[in-house]
């Protein structure tokens, strides 16, 4: 029997999670996307394709249920002729921006749930849940050069991917222990056209000095396509150098 290959995905309805999402709907894969609301679109082109996809509607800001959220996605995977199993840490924000002073507690609370907390917890979730399998198993994480630059306004944003690329370095240590371990790895996609340079260029310049840049970025054609980069981000998802532990920036590549 053929084997095929099972990828949760966290913020799939748009932006970069809608372009990974697009690029592998194709024969093979089994996708299961998480996110606030349902594509569509996305769910269209899967049955024209013949592409099982599951949409599983759930705030990831809400940290509580995950390990709730898991058990109905293992629900929908059979350990049977899996290839690859793949979870993506996609989902994430960016508010709030702006000298740590003057950002809402709340908001503070919630980007570090969502863009933290939840990826560690599913990460969790997913090897307890996938422990006995035997197929190869993969987790991407998608970070930022935030992580590892410091950023006038983006203190949330920074510390929690900066957090995201070290939960991946200890997950990769302590996997290699395991008789069929997890493979995990962060990956900085590069400067994307979503919804989030959109936030970028609608702050003032004393939330974020470096707004001109941004700004200049869309204005010169430097901001990739969704398209584009879920295409790259899927091969690194699928190919055979995914070397876990690593952080890949493609805006180097």
């Amino acid at each position: 029997m053929t084997k095929f290959n099972c990828i949760i995905i966290t913020g799939a309805s748009k932006g970069i999670g809608e372009g990974i999402t697009n690029a592998l709907i194709n024969t093979g894969n089994h996708l299961i996307c998480i996110s606030r609301t349902e594509n569509k679109e996305l769910k269209e082109k899967a049955i024209k394709k013949k592409v099982q996809l599951d949409y599983i509607q759930y705030d990831l800001s809400y940290t509580p249920d995950i390990d709730k959220l898991m058990t109905v996605v293992f629900e929908k995977i059979k350990d049977k002729n899996l290839d690859k199993l793949i979870l993506v840490n996609n989902a994430g924000v960016l508010n709030p921006i702006g000298p740590i002073e003057t950002c809402d507690s709340d908001e503070i609370q919630r980007h570090i749930s969502i863009n933290l907390i939840a990826p560690m917890l599913l990460t969790k979730e997913f090897i307890l849940k996938s422990k006995s399998f035997k197929c190869e198993k993969r987790i991407l994480n998608l970070s930022s050069g935030a992580a590892v630059n410091p950023y006038f306004g983006w203190s949330s944003y920074c510390s929690g991917k900066a957090g995201l690329n070290m939960m991946t370095k200890c997950v990769a240590m302590e996997q290699q222990r395991e008789k069929y371990p997890v493979k995990i790895m962060a990956l900085a996609p590069g400067i994307i056209e979503t919804d989030m340079q959109k936030t970028i260029r609608s702050t003032t310049e004393e939330q974020f000095p470096l707004k001109k840049k941004f700004v200049e970025f869309k204005e010169t054609g430097k901001l990739e396509s969704t398209e584009v980069s879920g295409k790259k981000i899927s091969e690194v998802l699928l190919g055979d150098k995914f070397e876990s532990g690593s952080y890949l920036d493609l805006i180097t590549l």
